[in-house]
């Protein structure tokens, strides 16, 4: 995130949203009173993401956590769950602590235009579309689910069947693939509306919500 501006890509998901979440963390780790969010609370299904900046000029941000959920929850309470979910429970990482927060980056999905594909072929990267892919265990009455969020395809470098057999492997289906067991994937893609701040912003919107004291 150049320059530490905050990324809109439409009116769905704003810096609001952002700050949201930003504070439920802030909060936590500092027994800070919360700003009262400023926007509607809509339900989406959302998903929150914690990343490092690195302190090496033209390096990409470090994932530090990432968690969701598909339900549709309120803005105003999800997303400040989901904050700290993503911060501390996310099992792949150590528990975010206060003296990382200068070095973070928090960003937001809000995901839309659910719909069910013909294939698990049918889905494009054109308009930033994610999936989810439900794989039916053999004889068995669970379902193995993945997906991925729209950035992760593209630095991987893969294509579609790539994408998709990743999914089935993270979805914990350690059996052969083939096309056979391609045939079982039901696939339902959908987007994924997407908003970052940077933690100079987060203190300027502090700032400007009547706290003084943040640095």
């Amino acid at each position: 995130m150049e320059g530490d501006q905050a990324i809109k890509v439409d009116d769905v998901c704003t810096p609001e949203h952002c700050f949201r979440a930003f504070d439920a963390l802030y909060c936590a780790l500092t027994s800070s009173k919360p700003i009262p969010p400023n926007f509607v609370d809509e339900k989406y299904p959302l998903f929150v993401t914690w990343n490092t900046r690195s302190s090496r000029a033209g390096r990409s941000p470090r994932l530090r956590g990432c968690i969701g959920n598909f339900d549709a929850m309120p803005l105003r309470e999800g997303l400040a769950e989901y904050a700290l979910i993503s911060a501390f429970k996310d099992s792949r990482f150590r528990k975010i602590e206060r003296r990382e927060l200068p070095s973070l980056e928090c960003g937001v999905s809000l995901l839309t235009d659910f719909e069910d594909a013909s294939s698990y072929l049918d889905w494009t990267h054109t308009f930033s579309p994610i999936f989810s892919a439900y794989l039916p265990r053999f004889n068995s009455r669970d379902t193995l689910t993945a997906t991925y969020l729209p950035d992760v395809i593209p630095d991987q470098g893969w294509d579609k069947v790539e994408a998709v057999e990743s999914a089935m492997r993270k979805a914990g289906w350690n059996g052969p693939i083939t096309e056979e067991t391609f045939r079982t994937v039901k696939l339902r893609r959908y987007q994924s509306r997407k908003c970052e701040v940077g933690w100079e912003e987060f203190v300027q919107w502090r700032r400007e919500n009547g706290d003084d004291s943040i640095s």
